[in-house]
């Protein structure tokens, strides 16, 4: 719990952290791009003021994990620190992602508004404290916000991951407070010395995945493959029993091949689109998802899968490093320690959301895979403009996923909010050459990484929502 005495944990945490600093420089990677920044920011930073707010967004309806959501929540989260700096950071909820027995408990509106709850919580237990950088902060907050949540939910083993996306706009609002607090002018300032090693690459190039919706179209996938995008996530898990799913999967999988299997692209080794497969933890047992890829390897589809992403619920601890396919943790891999453990049970692959567990945990994530030689790319959460681009600046700089020679970030808001258009609008930066999808990919090029996506730039729109 943060209290009056947490400044004597700060000072033994941050001193603790300044070790960890110097010892980074001895497995540092030989950087495509080195960092040049490495003067460590000591200021301590006191909450002063907080205050939070939050907007609701129409979807089109996005069916996963047997469900769907239709309504989408912006949180907004203030802090203002005794020095008088004011910063606003933003957070997109996604209650059944993140713990789909609250989505089951609850109307949509209730489980939203409980983990609202979950982030004004948060900011109550920071105001009139003092941090040295967020990711300290957010260990000195997740363990009570956890309790809490289980508390107003009812539900006693409510999901880590629940938490994180709760704290994730206070998490954004601390990073931005933290960088203008210490001068830092760029992302990659802001990034501490020991997580730098696993966000140390720079792509020129970020590939755009969008996600398409169990039961979508073959005709809809297709379309979206004749504008460019290479890399598509498909949604699998169908609803009904175990058998009705992977009939269902196993008839969409055909589909998906015959309509799009012979497309090529220049951003693979093997020249052919990459399958990008989420069941969402829908698969009970391994035994089902061994059909699936048999099926895969019957239609020649098999070594087009790039990626299998959660096919089991958390609580399967079944081994799946030999299936010949690469297997990403998603939710199940909430913390670094969670991360840890799914690699032990052969995941070779881990999607990071530094807009869902937010960057501080994300940070600790990327720098653990990296030395474990685990590749990351980018998962979105169906967010708004604005925390595309945060991910952006991670997936822009994780190193190379095997057989790629892009970064790869899924963004999906643009087909599911309903005004996607006037959220784009709200983006610092709106207009910069990193904003749009081109034929695929987002350009990340020297205007990105000297603006740093317009991440640290104020948004009008969600600093008047804080005015007088």
């Amino acid at each position: 719990m943060i209290s009056g005495k947490s400044e004597h944990f700060s000072r033994r945490e941050f001193a603790r952290r300044a070790g960890m600093l110097a010892a980074a420089g001895m497995f540092a990677p030989e950087n495509q791009f080195p960092n040049p920044f490495s003067k460590p920011a000591v200021k301590k930073i006191t909450i002063k003021n907080v205050s939070s707010n939050f907007e609701r967004e129409p979807l089109n309806p996005y069916r996963f994990k047997g469900s769907a959501i239709t309504d989408s929540w912006q949180a907004i989260a203030l802090l203002e620190s005794d020095s008088g700096i004011r910063k606003v950071g933003l957070g997109t909820q996604g209650v059944l992602w993140s713990d789909s027995k609250v989505f089951a408990a609850h109307s949509e509106s209730a489980g939203n508004a409980l983990m609202y709850a979950m982030s004004e919580h948060a900011l109550q237990m920071i105001k009139g404290t003092t941090f040295n950088d967020p990711v300290q902060l957010l260990d000195d907050l997740l363990p009570e916000v956890l309790a809490y949540g289980k508390k107003i939910t009812g539900n006693p083993d409510l999901r880590k991951t629940f938490a994180l996306n709760a704290l994730v706009c206070v998490d954004n609002a601390a990073w931005l407070l933290y960088a203008q607090e210490n001068g830092m002018k760029q992302f990659d300032e802001m990034v501490p010395a020991a997580y730098r090693p696993g966000l140390s690459y720079r792509h020129e190039k970020v590939a755009s995945i969008p996600s398409f919706a169990v039961g979508t179209s073959p005709e809809r996938i297709k379309q979206a493959a004749d504008e460019g995008y290479f890399i598509l996530k498909l949604k699998t898990g169908a609803a009904g029993t175990q058998q009705e799913m992977i009939e269902k999967d196993i008839a969409f999988l055909t589909a998906v091949h015959k309509a799009i299997g012979h497309y090529e692209t220049p951003y693979t080794q093997n020249g052919k689109i990459p399958y990008y497969f989420d069941a969402n933890g829908r698969y009970e047992k391994k035994e089902t998802l061994l059909r699936f890829l048999d099926h895969a390897k019957k239609i020649g589809a098999f070594d087009q899968i790039a990626v299998i992403e959660e096919p089991f619920e958390e609580s399967n601890e079944a081994f799946v490093g030999d299936l010949g396919v690469r297997v990403a943790a998603d939710e199940s891999a909430h913390t670094v320690e969670d991360a840890a453990h799914r690699i032990e049970l052969g995941y070779s692959a881990i999607a990071v959301k530094a807009i869902a567990k937010t960057l501080s945990m994300t940070m600790k994530i990327t720098q653990l895979a990296y030395e474990k030689k685990v590749p990351c790319f980018c998962a979105d959460l169906t967010v708004n403009p604005i925390l595309v681009d945060w991910n952006k600046n991670v997936a822009a700089r994780l190193q190379p996923f095997p057989g790629m020679s892009v970064g790869l970030q899924e963004t999906n808001g643009h087909q599911y909010y309903k005004n996607w258009d006037k959220l784009a609008a709200f983006h610092p930066m709106a207009n910069g050459s990193w904003t749009k999808t081109q034929k695929g990919v987002y350009l990340t090029d020297k205007s990105f990484y000297d603006e740093s996506g317009g991440i640290l730039a104020p948004s009008a729109h969600y600093e008047a929502m804080f005015a007088g």
